[in-house]
């Protein structure tokens, strides 16, 4: 993973530590490597903040004759990393879900997106993990428009032994998901998951639609899963879904084939919302729970 940008990163590293650290040299150093940050799919903002912060940080810096200074640029270039990686907000996933069932109701959690993201395969693996962890888990499919849509959600169902609440296909989709919380609390089901349409993000309706389920179901948190393959676009997509409807944090698909790396950094920072999990595979076990320091190790190389 994040091959390409843990080279860029390293060349950068390469050529800092042999600099004079001063303004004017550092400068055009850093401005190239901005070039490949955007390469790298890291959002022009983003890209153009870190280096700032690079320049500021390294300008005049002292170095005794013996410090390690390929170290001293890579602690430099960590601290900004992580601090764009540990989001504002500190939301706690698993501490959200533990939380809500001390008080005997049921955690309820929207997942958004667009069509192609690997949204409903991201809802099983969530439950998977959340029923490895004992909690009981129900899904909704409040995704009543995409043909296949319902018989997809109900396949993971019977794979993973959990209920699935579902209505005819047309059906009011905010019905659904009010239908699924009414029944986790009749059971004692610890924990709601529900699917819905994939949406283009500028597609005005679809969003107001949106809007309408949180509004009915008021959800404990709402997640948002994209794609890191599709770069920038992925960037996009949490900024018009956040601005439009509000998410509480993201799921990043697909990061196993992801030689690039930069959507992770860019998301964060865009939307202020913390990646949840991050999806490394085909298998209901490749989901796996992010880490900012794990995440600027594997770019620092």
């Amino acid at each position: 993973m994040f091959e390409k940008l843990r080279t860029r990163v390293s060349s950068l590293v390469k050529k800092v530590a042999t600099t004079e650290l001063k303004a004017d040299q550092l400068h055009t150093i850093l401005e190239d490597f901005k070039l490949s940050l955007i390469e790298n799919d890291v959002a022009m903002s983003v890209a153009d903040h870190i280096c700032k912060e690079m320049e500021k940080r390294l300008d005049g810096l002292q170095v005794k004759r013996l410090d390690d200074r390929r170290k001293i640029v890579e602690e430099r270039l960590q601290e900004i990393l992580l601090e764009i990686m540990r989001a504002k907000d500190k939301t706690d996933f698993l501490e959200m879900v533990e939380k809500k069932r001390e008080t005997n109701e049921p955690h309820v959690i929207v997942f958004v997106g667009i069509n192609g993201t690997g949204k409903t395969t991201s809802i099983a693996k969530v439950a998977k993990l959340l029923m490895k962890k004992n909690y009981s888990v129900v899904l909704a499919c409040s995704d009543t428009y995409r043909a296949g849509s319902i018989e997809q959600l109900e396949e993971h169902a019977k794979r993973l032994g959990i209920r699935m609440i579902k209505h005819k296909y047309g059906a009011d989709p905010a019905a659904v998901a009010y239908d699924a919380i009414s029944h986790a609390k009749a059971h004692g089901v610890n924990v709601v998951l529900i699917d819905t349409a994939g949406r283009i993000q500028t597609n005005r309706n679809l969003m107001n639609e949106l809007m309408k389920i949180k509004r009915v179901v008021s959800p404990d948190l709402t997640v948002l899963t994209v794609d890191a393959l599709t770069g920038n676009d992925a960037v996009m997509q949490a900024e018009e879904f956040h601005k439009s409807v509000g998410i509480d944090g993201t799921i990043l698909t697909k990061v196993d084939a992801d030689v690039k790396g930069g959507s992770a950094l860019s998301v964060t920072c865009v939307t202020s919302k913390p990646i949840f999990f991050i999806g490394v595979g085909q298998e209901y076990e490749d989901l796996q729970e992010f880490s900012p320091e794990r995440f600027t190790q594997m770019i620092l190389g």
